[in-house]
């Protein structure tokens, strides 16, 4: 409960100071946070992050699944059949 009174006083103070400063300031603010995302080191550390979610995706999208196959088997009663061995 405290967490959200404190977000809800930090959103007033924020929208607040936020339209006490107006539109100008607000450019300006855009205008630097776009020249920074744009910057050269900032970019590079995107494409390493893309690179490293793109691996692991995979494995964790086929998890979810069987955590799901697994959750609705386990909702409805169905037993799996043991692997057949050879």
């Amino acid at each position: 409960m405290r967490g959200k009174l404190i977000f809800v006083a930090g959103a007033a103070i924020g929208y607040v100071l936020g339209s006490r400063a107006g539109h100008q300031r607000y450019e300006q603010i855009a205008a630097g946070a776009s020249k920074v995302w744009s910057s050269a080191p900032v970019q590079k550390q995107v494409v390493k992050a893309e690179r490293a979610a793109g691996a692991v995706l995979p494995a964790i999208v086929t998890g979810l699944f069987h955590a799901a196959v697994w959750a609705v088997k386990k909702v409805l009663g169905i037993q799996s059949k043991p692997a057949a061995t050879r």
